[in-house]
């Protein structure tokens, strides 16, 4: 199973089709990404679009907790000569916790343990 990172899941939306395989599996991923998505979604598309997506993904998203945030300043802080946004850390860590691989296509992810990563 993966853990969708927000590139990938536009990726999908877009019909990319290296992303293709991964339209079908169950798209798990964090509020934090959602929010993330839903913003663009609102932006690149209209509200309704991003309400589609919000049902679509609602069963499937990921709660973060203190321990989770911790853990993901701590892979941000070690990996601070790249460029890691806040979110991308935190789904990353949950990935890993949670025995998911991250789906990206975040060049700064690409040589990363655990990532399946996805141009």
């Amino acid at each position: 199973m993966y853990f969708f990172d927000t590139y990938a899941i536009i990726e999908i939306i877009k019909e990319n089709k290296a992303y293709v395989k991964y339209s079908q599996e169950i798209l798990t991923t964090s509020i934090l990404n959602f929010g993330e998505l839903y913003y663009a979604l609102l932006r690149d598309f209209n509200e309704a679009i991003a309400n589609e997506w919000r049902r679509k993904l609602e069963q499937s998203l990921m709660l973060v907790d203190a321990d989770i945030i911790a853990k993901a300043m701590l892979f941000k802080h070690k990996h601070k000569s790249k460029n890691f946004s806040f979110i991308d850390c935190v789904g990353y860590t949950l990935a890993k916790e949670n025995g998911l691989v991250f789906l990206t296509g975040d060049k700064e992810f690409e040589d990363l343990d655990n990532v399946e990563y996805v141009k």
